[in-house]
């Protein structure tokens, strides 16, 4: 399998915002997209500033037989306490804290590995993707930019719209 990075990027806040609607929110902004979620690691440390999160998500999705998109989301959170927020008159209980989400998009091709078993094959799959697909890797890199893009523009949204409290 090769695989192309197409798109980085990240989005750091330190803000109120409640961490299980963000968890959600991005979860269900993938799987809407047609994303399979694979969450490759949790993990939760407790200090004096508050909880320390580590989280990695990697989300594929199939668009063809040879191509595959990975967007590989990681969380780092850090100083997270729980705060009470007043809205629309009424208590609610939030998040504070430091958030860091760092977003690497891939167009993964020949994913299922049917090109790589011999050299001859491995060759002509180089040959295929220059000069037979190549429009095709352009199109296919443009949709996991663009939609790597709006998934950071929804999550800043978010981030904004739950700051406002």
């Amino acid at each position: 399998m090769e695989s192309d990075n197409v798109f980085k990027g990240k989005i750091k806040d330190s803000t109120i915002f409640d961490f299980k609607e963000l968890y959600e929110f991005m979860y269900h902004w993938l799987v809407d997209e047609g994303y399979d979620v694979i969450e490759k690691k949790y993990t939760e440390k407790m200090d004096a500033r508050g909880k320390e999160l580590e989280i990695e998500w990697n989300a594929y999705k199939k668009v063809s037989d040879y191509f595959r998109f990975r967007i590989n989301v990681r969380w780092y959170i850090n100083s997270l306490v729980d705060v009470e927020v007043e809205e629309n008159g009424k208590k609610r209980k939030m998040n504070k804290g430091t958030i860091e989400i760092k977003f690497a998009a891939d167009l993964e091709k020949d994913y299922e590995h049917r090109w790589e078993n011999n050299p001859i094959a491995k060759f002509l799959r180089n040959v295929y993707d220059r000069y037979v697909i190549r429009g095709r890797i352009e199109y296919y890199e443009g949709r996991i930019f663009s939609e790597t893009d709006e998934l950071i523009a929804q999550v800043k949204s978010f981030l904004a719209i739950e700051g406002m409290h």
